[in-house]
């Protein structure tokens, strides 16, 4: 069993000030398999005051000089690759194959796109005798889920160290070990310290306690709607500046022109991926009535090719959910959509045929699902797909805007000037045409209710910086 009880503050592994320790749990098989500490404020403001004092030097620093930090951590990430992809595994339920391509390489890909970025960004525009300048805005709150355990971690920490913040990183307790080991190539990257801070903990304590915090500058937070809300209300008395990456309840329209075969199997096996807990899943896929049927049939074919079993073999194409809390929740979503009137495809609630323990879910296909339906209104983070008939193209873009979250949206059809045009009409932050995915030097977030600013690439700095105009800086 690991032992991660320490947080690192001000450039050391140090003790909590009070010890409280809690069991990390291996979802496949319910057992412990590393313990932590929870952290409580005084620990909080022990990792504020050591990044409050490290900003002023460390913002003074050279491009070169953080570029330079930036390729000795993803050189020593790149090494220990194996070890992050185990620990989200251990953590998540991850299949060893997703943890060690997806999982574990979303890690290194921000690190690396960062360094890149920074090396011919310019922080500085002149408008005449006057000089825009971009700053590094502070003190970093950041709050990450996890789902995405290491890719959260660094699309907040890479661009922040980048443009010469500083930071306090609280990960999920319920998936703290890959944060952990971020934390020591920080360290052995060199990053000076108090400008990275790790405090384990929960959401009531030290989430609160950094959102808080009147030397916190910004808090970027990554999470459910409605713990976002919370992290923007605690903040609010300080006028801090908060980022959010939230919910979502992506629509997949499939339109009549597309290839159905193809459109559905890619949204079938893209909602399974990760066993569903993505934010940006295509959880409702949006049929035309008359393929309805033909759809069905599809996605039923690719549920049986899904492959649950030990997260460590390599033929595993599905894990268990992260918790019993998500798989209670998961169930009573199913339980509601049967209750409501969903046809049930395939799956349905209960552990798969042939598990007997670990928090397994069965892949599970709904369709003629009304879009007033529990599971086509809330996110059920789980491997659950909602199918929505329409009847008109019109009728389809309504569904699909007819939602309090905009983080993703999917278009398939076999006309690309077709799909442009439905993509122009989706409100959402990210949109998808015939399963394109984006490069890491694409911005991600969200409309409405699935948060505010930009994550990845170089829209990924604007959020760590401020904005200082200079006039009579030249001149006249």
């Amino acid at each position: 069993m690991r032992d991660y009880t320490q947080f690192y503050i001000n450039g050391q592994w140090a003790d909590p000030v009070t010890p409280k320790t809690l069991d990390v749990l291996d979802p496949s098989t319910e057992e412990v398999c590393a313990m932590i500490s929870l952290g409580a404020e005084a620990d909080v403001d022990m990792a504020v005051a050591a990044a409050k004092a490290a900003f002023e030097p460390f913002s003074q620093t050279s491009v070169e000089e953080r570029v330079g930090m930036l390729e000795r951590m993803a050189k020593i990430f790149q090494r220990r690759i194996g070890e992050f992809a185990e620990a989200v595994r251990l953590e998540m339920g991850a299949p060893i194959k997703l943890a060690s391509t997806a999982q574990a390489y979303a890690g290194l890909g921000h690190i690396t796109e960062a360094a890149k970025i920074l090396k011919t960004y310019s922080f500085t525009e002149d408008l005449g005798p006057h000089r825009v300048v971009k700053e590094p805005i502070g003190v970093c709150g950041m709050i990450t889920p996890w789902n995405w355990p290491l890719n959260q971690v660094s699309c907040k920490v890479a661009p922040a160290l980048a443009v010469g913040c500083t930071m306090v990183l609280k990960p999920s307790e319920v998936a703290p070990l890959s944060a952990y080991l971020y934390a020591e190539i920080m360290d052995e990257a060199g990053v000076p310290a108090g400008v990275f801070n790790l405090v384990n903990g929960d959401g009531p304590t030290v989430g609160e306690a950094l959102s808080r915090h009147p030397d916190i500058d910004m808090m970027s937070f990554t999470g459910s709607t409605r713990a976002g809300s919370l992290v923007a209300q605690n903040a609010a008395p300080t006028v801090k500046r908060v980022t959010q990456e939230l919910g979502g309840k992506s629509p997949n329209i499939i339109l009549d022109d597309a290839d159905l075969e193809a459109a559905v199997t890619r949204g079938v096996v893209h909602m399974y991926n990760n066993t569903g807990q993505s934010c940006n899943a295509p959880s409702r896929m949006l049929v035309p009535r008359a393929l309805l049927a033909d759809a069905e049939a599809i996605a039923a074919k690719v549920t049986e090719s899904v492959v649950i079993g030990a997260t460590g073999d390599d033929t595993t194409t599905m894990g268990p959910v992260v918790s019993k809390v998500q798989w209670d929740k998961i169930q009573g979503l199913i339980e509601a959509g049967i209750n409501e009137g969903a046809k049930v495809v395939c799956g349905g609630p209960g552990l798969p045929d042939g598990i007997e323990r670990g928090y397994y879910v069965k892949p599970t296909v709904f369709s003629e699902v009304a879009n007033d339906m529990t599971i086509a209104q809330q996110e059920i983070f789980g491997p659950v797909l909602a199918m929505l008939p329409y009847d008109s193209e019109e009728e389809a873009i309504q569904i699909a805007n007819d939602t309090p979250y905009g983080l993703a949206g999917y278009v398939q059809s076999g006309d690309l000037d077709h799909a442009r045009l439905v993509a122009s009409r989706i409100r959402a932050g990210n949109v998808h045409i015939n399963g394109a995915s984006p490069g890491m030097d694409v911005p991600f977030g969200g409309y409405k209710q699935s948060g505010n600013g930009r994550e990845w690439g170089s829209h990924g700095f604007t959020d760590y910086l401020e904005i200082k105009a200079i006039s009579g800086f030249k001149a006249a």
